[in-house]
């Protein structure tokens, strides 16, 4: 079982497309790289889907190929020593791993943009916000310099910048994290894009301020009707905005489910113990739960179940068969919609 829709048409000759198919389909994408010490696994036949409209949030470790995954689709890893052996990255039908660069250049930024989590670092310091945003309206649609700077204000204003006229002409370092993660939004609608991806995107934001960011973003996807694959290792980031999740860990996806579902029932242990690690206010004074281990080197993946080596419930089957990801049923057989789990003993994780 996978979360694509494998009943998704072609888009038509106008690019239009029927409501509730994908925007964007990654399909058995796998991704490599070369290093000293042996080819990494970053990616490992991952699948997933997103529609207009949808969030698709996707959780898991540092280096479980979440953002190798979104620079794949936007076409930004470095080859070499980056690869992709196998795999499609499908937008609205086509796949982009066959385009030439010209065509996915006009998809990058027009159609699917990136907010990326380090909002200092990838502002240039020595140019002032409203040139950079207004460079996405002079670059790819011809404006003057005098209308860019117009619109750069309009976006400021819409991604709820005090004093936006008096503040474009700002550097990136005279603003707090939390107004340069807006300017990375406004920077990344500025083309009123068909679908975002956002790579951690309140990575060193304080409780409240990751908030507003989140309520920004959902805001804005409302309005323009835009899918959003949110990436982040938080699980208390995605519990209010997110339609579905996929969790990933060691380049697969371990598990996929509508987000309520998942937070009430974890159906492989490896999610149950990402919930079982967030801190609750019915635990105070209690130690706080922890994963064993770490995740693994991905030049030497473990044999069977990645996480078979950190897993409570790890058996001779887990160390050596790969499972697939299962649709997950009631304990009558009836089938839960959008559930899965890679785990041979997902059974005794959802039904106790």
């Amino acid at each position: 079982m996978t979360i694509i829709d494998e009943t998704a048409e072609s888009p038509s000759a106008d690019g239009s497309q029927d409501e509730g198919r994908p925007l964007l389909e990654v399909r058995d994408l796998h991704v490599e790289f070369r290093t000293r010490d042996g080819v990494a696994k970053a990616v490992n036949g991952v699948n997933y889907s997103v529609a207009a409209g949808e969030t698709l949030a996707v959780l898991g470790e540092s280096g479980s190929g979440k953002s190798v995954t979104a620079q794949a689709i936007m076409g930004i890893l470095d080859m070499p020593p980056g690869r992709i052996p196998k795999g499609e990255i499908l937008f609205r039908g086509q796949d982009m791993l066959k385009m030439s660069g010209e065509e996915r250049r006009k998809i990058r930024g027009n159609k699917i943009a990136m907010i990326f989590q380090d909002a200092l670092s990838s502002l240039n310091p020595v140019l002032s916000v409203g040139y950079q945003l207004g460079e996405m309206f002079r670059v790819h649609q011809g404006m003057s310099k005098k209308d860019a700077k117009a619109k750069a204000i309009e976006l400021m204003d819409r991604v709820k910048i005090p004093a936006a006229r008096e503040r474009v002409g700002d550097y990136p370092h005279q603003f707090s994290g939390g107004m340069r993660q807006r300017i990375m939004i406004a920077m990344a609608l500025a083309l009123e894009p068909d679908l975002i991806i956002a790579d951690e995107p309140t990575t060193a934001l304080d409780v409240t301020v990751q908030a507003q960011v989140m309520d920004l973003l959902a805001e804005l996807q409302r309005e323009y009707n835009m899918g959003l694959i949110l990436i982040t290792h938080d699980l208390g980031v995605v519990a209010d905005v997110a339609d579905k999740i996929a969790v990933m860990y060691a380049g697969r996806i371990v598990e996929t489910a509508p987000v309520h579902e998942l937070y009430k029932r974890p159906a492989h242990p490896y999610t149950k113990g990402l919930l079982e690690s967030i801190p609750r206010l019915d635990q105070k004074g209690q130690d706080l739960y922890a994963i064993k281990g770490l995740p693994p080197n991905l030049t030497r993946i473990p044999s069977g179940c990645a996480f078979n080596p950190r897993c409570p419930q790890a058996q001779d089957i887990c160390r050596t068969d790969i499972p697939p990801l299962h649709p997950v049923t009631e304990r009558d057989g009836g089938e839960l919609t959008g559930r899965g789990s890679a785990c041979h003993f997902w059974k005794e994780t959802i039904h106790g």
